[in-house]
């Protein structure tokens, strides 16, 4: 069966997002720095071959005007349904990043230990580290035990700039 997806693009004062959005929900962000609409076309043919591009989609709609509402600041919290792909510990890992609140951040550590796997905390940083729908499942608000930045997609100075997007102070 064909999938259709939709896919666009953002400008916000990070760059230019683009985005993927299937028919069960968005499935991909790419930030400026992962090579734009390239990369993302190369995501898509790695995780969903049997789909078809189309326009647009209400949902792809939406996730722009929801994006763009987190960085005018309007926007803490997201409504979006999201669409994972990758392993069932990937996928939960993913949607426990949907319930860290706007502003605060935990460790890899604690993430694992919520997880019920607290020993898990390298392969919880793999997992934020694979992340496919970034800002709007926050791994940047998931830092290391002593509270520093550790990777992210985007850079750590991208990490940095949403923390403090969001009023975390942190201790660079």
């Amino acid at each position: 069966m064909i999938e259709q997806l939709a896919v666009g693009s953002l400008d916000t004062p990070i760059g230019v997002l683009w985005i993927a959005c299937s028919e069960r929900g968005v499935c991909k962000v790419i930030f400026p720095c992962e090579g734009g609409r390239a990369a993302l076309d190369h995501w898509l043919a790695l995780h969903l071959p049997n789909s078809e591009l189309i326009g647009t989609s209400a949902l792809l709609e939406q996730t722009c005007a929801e994006l763009g509402e987190y960085f005018t600041d309007t926007r803490h919290d997201f409504t979006l349904p999201l669409d994972f792909q990758g392993s069932s510990f990937y996928q939960r890992v993913w949607l426990s990043l949907t319930q860290i609140p706007y502003g605060r951040t935990v460790s890899y550590g604690d993430l694992a230990h919520t997880l019920g796997a607290p020993k898990a905390a390298r392969a919880v940083g793999a997992a934020c580290g694979a992340n496919p729908v970034p800002i709007i499942a926050p791994c940047h608000r998931v830092l290391g035990s002593d509270g520093s930045l550790h990777g992210f997609g985007g850079g750590l100075p991208l990490k940095a700039w949403l923390l403090r997007h969001e009023g975390v102070l942190l201790n660079l």
